[in-house]
Formats: C-alpha cells, structure tokens, sequence
C-alpha cells in the first residue's frame, strides 16, 4: 500500500513546490537585469553579407550580415526587423534564410532595436528528452515511471527550496544536508521499496555525501578557497551584495550534488549486493557477509571513483588544454584556484565513495542481525 501511495504524495508535493515557492521566494530576486525582450523570430532574407572562413574552427565564419527578420512572438510580433548581425569569437551565430532563432528586442531612443542573440535549441532538446523519456519508460516499465519522478522530484527541490533558501541567507551546510537527505529518502523509497536494503542505502548515501562535502569544506577552508573560485563565482558577488547569500558555503553544496548520484549508486549496489547474498545463504555468518560484500565493494568502488574523477575532469577539460597548450610550469597550475577545487571535490567525492562501501556494508548486517533477533 506505501508503494502505491508514495508516487501520488510526491507528486503532489512537486506540484505544490512549484505552485507555492514562487510567491514566496520573488522578493529573493533583485528583479529582472536584462530589461530586451527574449523572442523567437524568423530569417526572411539574407540582404548583404562580408564574411570569411573562421582561421581556427572550421565550418565557422567571421565578419558581418545584414538581415530582414520577422519576429514570431513579443511585442513585436508579426513585424518586420532590419538586424545586423557580426560574427566573432564571443558571438558566432550563423544567420541562413527560413532559420529560426532567438532574438532580443529593446528600445532606444524611441526605436526598436532587434539583434540576432542565439539560435533556437530548445526544440531539439524537447526532441532528446522525449526520446530519454521514452527509453525510461520501455526499459524500464514502472520503476522507469518512478526514476523519472524521483528525478523530477530532486530538480524541483533544487530549484524551489535550495535555492531560494541559499538566496536568503539560510546556511549552506545545513540546509543542503537536510534538503539532500529528503532527495535521498524520497528517491530510494520510490525506486526501492519499503524494506531493509532501501534503508541501508538511504544510511549509507547520507553518511557518504556528508563526508564528502565536509572533507571538501574543510580543504577550502585551509587552502583559502570558496565558492568565489569556483566557475560563475564571481558573477554571483554581483547577486550577493544585494542579498545575505553565504558564498563560502557554495563550495559544500556543489560537492553534495555533483557525488551525489555516485554515492546513492554504490550505496544501492552494496546494500543490494549485501542482502541478496544473505537470502541464498540464511547461515552465512555475519563476518563472512561483511568481507564478502567489501569484495564486490572493491570492484565497484574502483569503477565509481573513476566515474566521478572524469567527471570532475571533463568539466575542467579547457583549463587542462589550457595549462598543456601554455606549458605552465607544476607550481603555476597546481596553484590556480579553480585547478584546486576540481581536485579537491574530485578527490573529497571519491573518498565519501569509498567510505560508503564498508558503511552501507556494515549497515546492511546491522539490519539483517536486527530481523533475525525480531524473528526469534
């Protein structure tokens, strides 16, 4: 019965984050910075263009075009534009007849002025995200149904509760934790099931995120690093003079999220791993248990440490051509700030992995020991 009401009460309160924090959370926004407009809008005509092929990305150009544009929504809709649109290495959108993109709209001096800001993307990304969605649902029938919602669920309390929370001043630490913990609780219950392995996992991913980002909160702290350093940090002191945002904590926060989908996978596996070994083998001694599931840990954890590292590495990809391509020397790169905060998270996130194997292990048998005494 709790499986069966558990995906309605989540959905409920997914509709409710998103109903509800809105009209509580608009007075964390300093209102909208960018005064244009956003609009779709439609390329009728290529009227001159000087252009020459990018020396550097091939299939790019540089130079400039002179545009006839309908714009397709606004308040300009309906109506025809002149743009002029140049092609650098900040803004290269190349402009084709009948192409649809987006386009800003802002008035000076008593005139409308359109410019070509991107090309439309969103349609494919709808396309790619149905096809994701479809393949969720063929593969994996209901329990595809229910990661979906899980992960709908965690953006919603991102985007909703983390957020405005972290807007207002509320503590990273803390809150993240909380707010973590519930994304954890909710998504193994909805996947899981109500029983002893989906509850050793929730024991085990909590214990393993929490280490993580406090190991890479406390190397901050030591190595003087904060959310500042981080990519978009700066940008942020910005938005922060205006609102009691704590930016050091930021550097916690991202550390729970990027790990967490790692360490709720190695949980699971071990949990599951530890349980279905002591369902074929009632009068497996509980040492035997122990050590047997810390040997499929090993090959796991291997896997999952290298999944995080090149994540983290993949993120950090144009700095790495960077320091190769400029031949910075050891003690230049090592010590730039943002190469230390990849490392640090890397390394902080693998070792809340690795932790997780022998906890959730340990878990597991404190729940198999604790059935047993009940059936007694």
């Amino acid at each position: 019965m709790k499986e069966k009401i558990l995906p309605i009460l989540v959905l409920i309160s997914i509709i409710l984050m998103a109903w509800i924090s809105p009209k509580y959370t608009e007075v964390y926004k300093g209102g909208k910075v960018f005064k244009q407009e956003f609009v779709s809008g439609k390329i009728m005509r290529i009227v001159e263009e000087n252009l020459m092929k990018d020396p550097v990305i091939e299939g790019k150009f540089r130079g400039s075009q002179k545009l006839e544009v309908e714009i397709l929504e606004g308040s300009e809709k309906g109506n025809i534009h002149p743009v002029y649109n140049t092609l650098s290495n900040l803004h290269n959108t190349y402009a084709t007849k009948d192409l649809k993109a987006i386009f800003t709209v802002r008035e000076k001096d008593g005139k409308k002025i359109v410019w070509l800001y991107n090309q439309k993307r969103d349609i494919f990304l709808y396309g790619l995200s149905t096809v994701f969605l479809l393949l969720v649902f063929i593969m994996g029938k209901m329990k595809g149904v229910k990661s979906i919602l899980s992960l709908i669920f965690t953006g919603a309390v991102i985007i909703y509760l983390l957020l405005p929370m972290l807007f207002a001043g509320v503590e990273p630490i803390p809150s993240s934790i909380a707010l973590v913990s519930i994304i954890i609780l909710i998504s193994f219950l909805l996947i899981g099931g109500f029983n002893r392995k989906t509850y050793s996992a929730i024991v085990g991913t909590i214990f393993g995120i929490t280490l993580g980002g406090l190991i890479s909160y406390f190397s901050g702290e030591v190595m003087n690093l904060s959310g500042i350093n981080m990519e978009g940090g700066e940008q942020l002191l910005y938005i922060a003079k205006d609102y009691s945002l704590k930016i050091k904590g930021l550097l916690f926060v991202s550390i729970l999220i990027a790990s967490l989908g790692a360490v709720m996978d190695v949980a699971m596996s071990i949990a599951s791993s530890t349980n279905e070994l002591y369902e074929h083998q009632r009068d497996i001694s509980m040492g035997q248990l122990f050590i047997s599931s810390m040997n499929i840990g090993k090959d796991i954890m291997g896997t999952m440490v290298n999944t995080l590292i090149l994540a983290f590495a993949g993120s950090s990809l144009p700095m790495i051509m960077m320091i190769w391509g400029y031949d910075m020397s050891y003690n230049q790169f090592i010590n730039i700030p943002s190469i230390a905060i990849e490392i640090t998270n890397g390394l902080a996130g693998s070792i809340g992995i690795i932790a997780t194997v022998p906890f959730t292990a340990a878990i597991s048998i404190m729940f198999i020991k604790r059935e047993k005494r009940e059936m007694k």
